[in-house]
């Protein structure tokens, strides 16, 4: 431990941090606890966000078998104000590990020991417990994951970190709602572990259960009930109206990032996708329950708890930190705006074209419906979807993305296949800005649009996805300048940072009159990596905190302080990731883009990432004399 603060990896952190090149190391070194009893507790509900529930697992001896899930733990949620115990699960513990006096452990089997169906925990111990819980979860200002162990009437707290995959309580479930039950105890084992059907990403958060409708084709989505379990090979834009219907959706392909990914998290509905064999699995008319969280689908129906209403507005906002990072959110379909903008949140910072699009096409490829004369009924549906998100946000700004259509999604709509060619790689073919400057007719419908909403709620505003060269950017302008938007008084002007060249090509953007721009991480990803981000071989490798990844995040970060810009970012990464957030916080972003159901976590994260960079920056003004002096002693 001592030698390793002359590691070169260590001299290298210091010198560039500007610390001082020797400091002093503590080498810590802790008592094993012979813990009699042990556990794990979360200060908020795991499987529903209930943030009123602490919810602890405990079983007899060493903690291991309860965090590598070796025996099935006792379960029990407590309230954490003060209420008691709200309910107890107690298990059948078949073996515990006891710690040697001489060292390492020794397997000790309960099958002749009435401890094996005993209560681990006492009312004293859960109580106590609850209180440690909620010291820790308003120290550190976020829902904590903690572990625990009791020897000789003590309790130790060995561990705590945040909670880093929290569901919003509104969303922990979306299957019918079961009877509110009593605080009820629950002798012996526990109902059997199922064995999956299925195993995938957990895309969306939440549980769904329903009968299963499997479609080789959007042809056939008459044949999709309301509430049935959507199973495809993966789906495209073409098919949103029918997934609005469906309770859940599973897929065959796909990563985190994939159009049935993106799309259910936008709608609020469970989703697994890269189950590679699910629509050979899943036949029609079989009930299942989908957990969107862990990635399976189990068979029959799986009890689940009911939805927890969540706090009031006004409630939300109060209890909300004040981060001066600006906390937007990502947003596709209307239905949902006046929920999610009740929210602590300030404003839309990507808000999708294509639902809206899908609902103005009418099923139909522009082309087609241009050919039959109704460019201005398109745009008059166009404006309305936008109206509806601008009115809903105001006067917090919503940063609309143009159409980002690929070619294979084009030509799934009525007509797509007389207009759209067959590319090998969609994804990084004929898309984003090009496209724009081979149809302005298209383009122009939009612009439109944006001008007819922006006459009575001017905090509407445009952004250009996949904007490659300088050369493209400026064919847009030139588009854009014979628009009715061209005089819009504040109007912004917005390019996603998804092509890595716009590290070299931002400065001209910026004299092209862009004012903002917003990192898509998912693009970025797949181009920095050379990653297929729709593919489910290379999920393991998709990784948008990869190490170039995060190097390209940094430059444009920094290139866009430099011109003078805002800097944002609106792609999956700081949904997921809690460590991403603080890394983009200490790098200054201005603002963070999460999806609907990261709102609150994202904001007490930023929080606590604002606070780290205040007492750092405390820190070394503090320290800076004493070295000063030191060196020149």
């Amino acid at each position: 431990c001592w030698a390793s603060t002359f590691g070169a990896r260590a001299v290298y952190y210091r010198v560039t941090r500007g610390m001082p090149a020797e400091m002093p190391v503590a080498v810590v070194v802790q008592r094993m606890v012979a813990s009699e009893k042990s556990g794990v507790m979360f200060t908020a509900d795991p499987a529903t966000g209930e943030a009123s529930h602490v919810v602890v697992e405990a079983a007899w001896g060493l903690g291991e078998v309860v965090v590598g899930g070796q025996v099935t733990p006792d379960r029990y949620i407590v309230d954490k104000y003060g209420s008691g115990v709200v309910q107890r699960e107690i298990a059948t513990k078949e073996f515990l590990l006891e710690s040697l006096p001489a060292g390492g452990t020794r397997r000790v089997e309960l099958a002749n020991d009435p401890r094996a169906t005993q209560a681990v925990l006492t009312d004293m111990e859960l109580a106590t417990l609850s209180a440690l819980a909620l010291a820790s979860e308003l120290h550190y200002a976020a829902p904590q994951d903690m572990e625990f162990a009791v020897a000789d009437g003590l309790i130790y707290i060995t561990q705590t970190r945040p909670i880093t995959t929290l569901p919003r309580a509104k969303s922990a479930t979306t299957a019918a709602p079961t009877a509110a039950a009593a605080p009820s105890v629950k002798h012996g084992a526990p109902e059997p572990v199922r064995e999956p059907l299925l195993r995938g990403l957990g895309a969306s958060p939440g549980t769904a259960t329903g009968r299963v409708r499997v479609l080789r084709s959007v042809d056939v989505s008459s044949q999709l009930q309301p509430g049935e379990i959507l199973v495809a090979a993966m789906t495209s834009p073409d098919w949103v109206p029918l997934m609005r219907r469906a309770a859940a959706i599973v897929t065959d392909a796909g990563g985190m990032t994939s159009h049935a990914a993106i799309v259910s998290r936008e709608l609020g509905i469970p989703c697994v996708v890269g189950t590679r064999t699910g629509t050979k699995t899943l036949h029609d008319g079989v009930q299942v329950t989908v957990n969107g969280r862990d990635g399976t689908v189990l068979a029959g129906a799986v009890p689940v708890a009911a939805p927890i209403a969540r706090p009031t507005t006004a409630a939300a906002r109060s209890a909300s930190p004040v981060t001066a990072t600006r906390i937007y959110v990502n947003l596709a379909e209307p239905d949902r705006a006046e929920e999610i903008a009740a929210q602590d949140v300030d404003g839309v910072g990507l808000l999708r074209a294509e639902f809206m699009m899908l609902s103005a096409l009418e099923g139909a490829h522009p082309r087609e419906l241009l050919a039959r004369g109704e460019g201005d009924a398109f745009v008059r549906r166009m404006t309305d979807g936008l109206r509806t998100f601008a009115a809903a946000f105001a006067p917090r700004p919503v940063i609309y993305r143009a159409m980002d259509f690929r070619t294979n999604e084009f030509r799934g709509l009525a007509g797509g296949e007389k207009h759209e060619p067959e590319e090998a790689n969609p994804m990084i073919g004929y898309r984003g800005c090009f496209r724009y400057t081979r149809e302005p007719d298209l383009f122009a419908l939009e612009l439109r649009a944006i001008a007819d909403v922006r006459r009575e709620l001017p905090n509407l505003h445009l952004m250009l996805p996949f904007v490659r060269t300088g050369w493209e950017m400026q064919a847009c302008r030139a588009l854009i300048d014979k628009s009715p938007i061209a005089d819009a008084r504040g109007l912004q002007l917005w390019v996603m940072a998804e092509v890595p060249s716009v590290v070299a090509w931002l400065g001209e953007y910026v004299r092209m009159g862009v004012t903002g721009v917003s990192i898509g991480s998912n693009d970025l990803t797949q181009l920095m990596l050379g990653v297929d981000r729709d593919s489910a071989q290379l999920a393991p490798h998709y990784d948008e905190r990869d190490r170039a990844v995060m190097h390209a995040i940094h430059a444009i970060i920094a290139r866009a302080h430099r011109f003078g810009v805002t800097a944002s970012i609106c792609g999956q990464a700081p949904s997921v990731y809690p460590e991403v957030v603080a890394q983009l916080v200490r790098w200054g972003i201005d603002s963070i883009s999460v999806n609907p159901d990261a709102i609150e976590r994202t904001r007490r994260y930023t929080a606590m990432a604002e606070q780290r960079v205040l007492l750092d920056a405390a820190h070394r003004r503090s320290e800076q004399p004493r070295h000063n002096h030191r060196r020149t002693t």
